[in-house]
């Protein structure tokens, strides 16, 4: 049974979000904090008490824009605990996901919280907190369809086609999906993907670009750079990988 604790500055979202919390069967018991002041005054007594005490918490539900000191400011004191709670980000802003996962967060649920996502939050975190991950929790890793892979949107999993991504761009341990409907974030780096879908047809081109060869409609020569046109981007590719590109174009059906 897991002990929690939620914070956000807004008291109806706090309020509802402890109580989806305790009406989850996986928690023992849900409390709340309305900032980060009063959720580390709350984190020290759980410190206090020890991984087992009355006063302990496995989980914390961590709202993002707060006044003073926000959600990422406070999920970065928390990891310098000696045994630092799990974090969830639950917030109504999509663009903070690189940060919270770098700060080593189990999962980033969008507001408005819906039960079922929610559930799906706790379930990652009950099984971070079993036995055989007590010592080093980290970050599920989910193995994808090889035709598909999960991606999330608006707090619901969808699965995107492989053939349908055009490129995929490297954003540090993390890699941004892009179709021609969008783009998505995933938690795998592009080093993965480049390996798991040589032989789908993607080649590397630069450090950051990963491209799909079905999808490049033009390769550009301009005063020895070269470039592909993707969609409606275009492409820089570094020298190193120029000539393995313009020879795969070449042998390209």
């Amino acid at each position: 049974m897991l002990r929690a604790l939620a914070v956000d500055d807004e008291r109806p979202s706090l309020e509802e979000l402890v109580y989806l919390l305790n009406a989850d069967p996986r928690i023992g018991s849900a409390e709340g904090a309305g900032d980060a002041t009063e959720a580390l005054r709350r984190m020290n007594r759980a410190l206090q008490s020890g991984p087992h005490g009355p006063e302990a918490i496995d989980v914390v539900f961590l709202d993002i824009n707060m006044p003073g000191l926000d959600g990422l400011d406070l999920a970065r004191l928390l990891t310098g605990f000696a045994r630092p709670p799990l974090i969830v980000f639950v917030t109504a802003h999509d663009d903070f996901a690189v940060q919270a996962f770098d700060l080593k967060a189990v999962d980033y649920v969008l507001k408005p919280v819906r039960r079922e996502r929610l559930a799906e939050a706790v379930r990652r975190a009950a099984e971070l907190r079993g036995p055989q991950h007590q010592a080093t929790p980290r970050i599920p890793v989910h193995e994808p369809d090889p035709d598909q892979i999960p991606v999330e949107l608006g707090g619901v999993t969808r699965f995107v086609a492989v053939d349908d991504i055009t490129h995929v761009e490297a954003q540090g341990d993390y890699a941004r999906l892009h179709t021609a409907k969008g783009s998505h974030l995933v938690r795998i780096p592009v080093s993965t993907l480049e390996d798991r879908w040589r032989s789908r047809g993607f080649v590397r081109i630069h450090r950051r670009h990963l491209v799909a060869l079905r999808h490049i409609g033009e390769l550009r020569l301009d005063a020895g750079t070269v470039s592909v046109v993707v969609g409606t981007e275009e492409l820089q590719v570094s020298r190193r990988h120029a000539r393995e590109l313009r020879d795969l174009l070449m042998r390209r059906p």
